[in-house]
């Protein structure tokens, strides 16, 4: 199936990158439903079930909306971020914002007439009472997002911002052209149009109508991995999610290190091989200070010794600074193994 979007003048012009805690929730949700992950997500969806088995969660609304096996779910569920990078409370306000013509609008595209007999449950609640019901979903929503996604958000959008500021400079040098020939194999560019081929039943040729504010949202994600969604409708800004860079580093931190070999740790030290070790994921100089129980300053000192080195890469991404293992840095690692033990204190 291919998704053609034709893009003006004005439309790339309007064309931006946002990361989206929501659609993060959302894509969590999806995979739970199938129970099935690419093997870069897989250790996600284990610790998702194990968690779940433990203390179940309650969506009774939100779950039939997503969880109905059709190919498409309410649009206004993931409105286009508003901004660069919108907390979770403001892009369920956005959803709160939808309004009742929308909302029913939405539901019969993806259930058809409210009479076909397709409709669940609170698909009909939502066309009878929606300002009421979509405070109950925002409610749901939150909820999932703090049990699937919230313990892990740090090193996420560690990613998702790395990511940005990648393709912002390809963007700087190369251009529209460069952007959307490097974003993923199944997108394509020609002049005026980006096109979207993607592995599933429908029409071989779709075109869709960028939405009413214009341009495309470029929403980098982790839980997409590898595929890209293409959202055909629009109340706002049409967005083209795409796996981010790096995504599998996000899972290798919450596995332990591979203990067997000192080589590292007596070359650089305990305290820079756990930084070589943490930064296969991008982070800021806090994350790392909180992820690793020491100051900024401790981390700081060591980051300055590791760049020197070209052990490690520093990137901006708005007002955070990022640093990640170069690839001489991932070269070291991968050629001596992961040396420090557990329990060493970072200033050792």
């Amino acid at each position: 199936m291919q998704q053609t979007i034709s893009l003006g003048v004005d439309d790339l012009a309007a064309t931006r990158f946002a990361v989206s805690p929501l659609a993060e929730t959302v894509l969590a949700l999806q995979l739970l439903r199938t129970g099935v992950a690419d093997p870069v997500n897989r250790p996600w969806l284990r610790w998702a079930r194990r968690d779940l088995s433990l203390r179940t969660l309650s969506l009774p609304l939100l779950w039939p909306l997503l969880l109905d096996g059709r190919r498409s779910r309410p649009e206004f569920l993931t409105p286009a971020p508003a901004g660069r990078a919108p907390s979770l409370a403001e892009e369920l306000e956005a959803v709160l914002a939808t309004t009742p013509d929308q909302v029913r609008a939405s539901l019969a595209r993806v259930f058809g007439r409210p009479d076909s007999g397709w409709w669940p449950e609170s698909a009909v609640q939502l066309a009878t009472r929606p300002s009421q019901t979509l405070a109950l979903i925002a409610e749901e929503l939150a909820s999932a997002h703090a049990r699937l996604i919230a313990p892990h958000w740090d090193r996420m959008r560690a990613v998702l911002d790395a990511d940005i500021a990648h393709r912002g400079a390809i963007l700087a040098h190369g251009g529209a052209a460069a952007l959307f020939a490097r974003l993923h194999a199944g997108v394509r560019w020609a002049p005026g149009q980006v096109t979207v081929t993607r592995d599933r039943p429908g029409p071989p040729h779709f075109p869709v109508t960028p939405g009413p504010t214009g341009g495309l949202v470029l929403v980098p994600s982790v839980l997409v991995w590898p595929r890209t969604t293409l959202k055909a409708y629009s109340s706002s800004q049409t967005t083209l999610r795409y796996p981010a860079r790096g995504t599998a580093a996000v899972w290798e931190q919450s596995t332990p290190p591979n203990l067997s070999h000192q080589a590292l740790r007596d070359l650089v030290g305990a305290p820079r091989a756990r930084l070589l070790e943490a930064l296969c994921c991008p982070a800021s100089t806090a994350a790392l200070a909180r992820s690793l129980d020491v100051s900024p300053s401790a981390v700081s000192q060591q980051l300055s010794v590791l760049r020197r080195c070209g052990l490690v890469d520093r990137t901006r991404s708005g007002r955070e600074v990022l640093y990640q293992t170069s690839d001489l840095g991932l070269a070291l690692l991968n050629r001596v193994g992961r040396p420090y033990p557990l329990g060493e204190t970072f200033g050792s």
